[in-house]
């Protein structure tokens, strides 16, 4: 009973892959390539989905074009160069580090530095407790204690 309710999980945690009969090469070497390649190309409507495990319409037209060119003799980086120059640098998932980039590449950094220097100076503002506590009362104090106590006691 636990093996198949294992094998269920297992299966139900497997991604699950669009790629249709139809798209699929005849030449393994190349459906790999076509797999690699699409697990790497961002689906443009899903926007963080591979266009690999995405149904959208889009998806499958990328897919079958990256199996097209791939047919048509194009290497692995000429596949990505078209793909950019249609959609742009944000169809890649890794796209490269470049001035149109920085704020993708940099941004992350820069709002935690931001939030860091924001606790820093919050920190430093609040009031500083005293490093000890003078938890001794003096004479006057343990007087007036004595007192409110006594008259605690006769009533």
């Amino acid at each position: 009973m636990i093996r198949a309710a294992l094998v269920a999980l297992a299966l139900l945690a497997s991604p699950a892959f669009a790629v249709e009969p139809d798209e699929v090469l005849s030449d393994p070497a190349l459906e790999d390539r076509a797999r690699a390649i699409s697990a790497n190309v961002r689906c443009v409507v899903c926007q963080n989905e591979p266009i690999d495990s995405s149904n959208a319409g889009v998806a499958r037209d990328l897919r079958v074009l990256i199996r097209e060119r791939l047919v048509a003799g194009d290497t692995d980086q000429e596949i990505y160069d078209f793909l950019v120059l249609r959609y742009g640098d944000f169809v890649l998932f890794k796209p490269p580090f470049k001035p149109s980039t920085y704020a993708l590449w940099l941004g992350p950094f820069a709002i935690l530095f931001i939030g860091g220097a924001a606790v820093a100076i919050s920190l430093s503002r609040r009031p500083r407790r005293p490093a000890t506590k003078d938890t001794h009362l003096s004479t006057k104090e343990e007087t007036e204690l004595a007192k409110l106590m006594e008259e605690d006691k006769s009533l």
